[in-house]
């Protein structure tokens, strides 16, 4: 009973994190695109396991804010509103201009080439969606530069919704998308290594206000 008591949940944990991880990608590459429906009766036919890691996984992915749930509706993928666009543009500036400061401060060379190695990663994106996750990992070698274990959490809290964030903002247009998002993450990698803190903040405030505006111009 106790061998059981100590293995059988932590399978249970393993099989609900596989779960969320399949679903996540299946909303990031948008085979389930806001709005859509998750039945937990589909899902759990279509990856083979019942509907208890199911749940689990459409839990945690809530407290991602990539799913929400309504008693009429069940669980759907998330559709950002105007306020949600809002906060998250207004909270990733709050959280990106800490930061800029502490990785001015605090990286290292190596942190600097990191980050670099990130934004090279961009030139051999292949499409939209692909340019979308090398941004996510360029910001992710940001504030893991950045020696700050509570910030880099605070940005773990919201990565998914932002990741969510930038989809939105290329189903919206993708005009000149691929070509320019590389050069700005090149400028900033610039601003960064040369620890130049104003050009930094100013061009990282650039690069979010280029994706918000993109956003609000279609949904005010």
């Amino acid at each position: 009973m106790g061998d059981q008591a100590g293995v059988t949940p932590a399978r249970r944990r393993g099989l609900a994190d596989e779960v969320a991880d399949r679903i996540r990608d299946a909303i990031f590459s948008e085979a389930y695109a806001p709005g859509a429906q998750l039945r937990e009766m589909e899902l759990s036919a279509a990856l083979d396991v019942s509907r208890g890691p199911v749940r689990e996984a459409l839990l945690r992915l809530e407290r991602e804010g990539l799913v929400r749930s309504a008693w009429h509706r069940g669980a759907t993928v998330t559709t950002l509103s105007p306020q949600d666009i809002a906060e998250l543009d207004s909270l990733r500036g709050a959280l990106e201009q800490l930061a800029v400061q502490q990785v001015i401060t605090h990286a290292s060379d190596g942190d600097i080439a990191a980050i670099e190695k990130a934004a090279d990663r961009m030139e051999r994106a292949e499409d939209e969606h692909a340019m979308v996750g090398c941004d996510i990992e360029f910001h992710d070698a940001v504030y893991a530069a950045t020696r700050h274990q509570r910030l880099k959490e605070a940005w773990d809290a919201i990565r998914c919704q932002v990741h969510l964030f930038l989809l939105t903002r290329i189903g919206r247009s993708t005009d000149g998308y691929l070509s320019h998002v590389p050069d700005e993450h090149r400028e900033l990698v610039a601003a960064l290594r040369a620890r130049d803190a104003d050009a930094a903040l100013e061009l990282f405030a650039a690069h979010r206000r280029h994706a918000f505006e993109v956003l609000t111009e279609t949904t005010s």
